[in-house]
């Protein structure tokens, strides 16, 4: 399935979705392949809150957007793969089967099946602002986000990836 399909049947049941990527042979570049299009797409996501702020603080929309770049683009992913470490040493430790690649996996798929709700965070911060609004949103993201990779993790332990 494409990877679209497959983020639209995460909405509906992730733990299909995460064991038909997990039957599939381990595979580092689908692992960064997500990373770096969830990444993507929460770089993009900034986009409109980024250009409210410029146009509200008269400051360059083009400097805003490069340090968005930069630590989107470069720094995300180097703290979302040590936490992905982190989380299979503690996982380890409390003697699951979860390898370091399903750990990455859960996590970095996590991240790109909620992107969609990124996306709406980014219009609401973007077109109306800070308040009840953005906040709902933003919480509809988190939670979609950490149930997609405490599944994630579940399954990667229950399947030994």
């Amino acid at each position: 399935m494409s990877v679209t399909t497959d983020i639209a049947a995460s909405f509906r049941g992730p733990g299909a979705v995460l064991r038909r990527i997990f039957a599939q042979p381990a595979s580092e570049a689908r692992a960064l392949a997500f990373l770096m299009g969830g990444c993507g797409v929460m770089f993009v996501a900034r986009w409109p809150a980024l250009a409210r702020q410029a146009h509200l603080q008269d400051q360059d929309l083009n400097m805003l957007l490069g340090g968005t770049l930069l630590a989107v683009v470069f720094f995300v992913p180097l703290i979302l793969y040590a936490l992905a470490f982190l989380v299979a040493l503690l996982a380890r430790a409390m003697g699951s089967g979860m390898t370091g690649y399903g750990s990455r996996v859960a996590l970095f798929w996590a991240l790109l099946a909620a992107s969609p709700l990124m996306l709406l965070n980014g219009l609401v911060a973007g077109f109306i602002g800070p308040g009840p609004a953005l906040t709902l949103v933003g919480l509809l993201w988190v939670v979609a986000f950490g149930l997609f990779w405490i599944k994630g993790l579940r399954i990667a332990a229950e399947v030994g990836a």
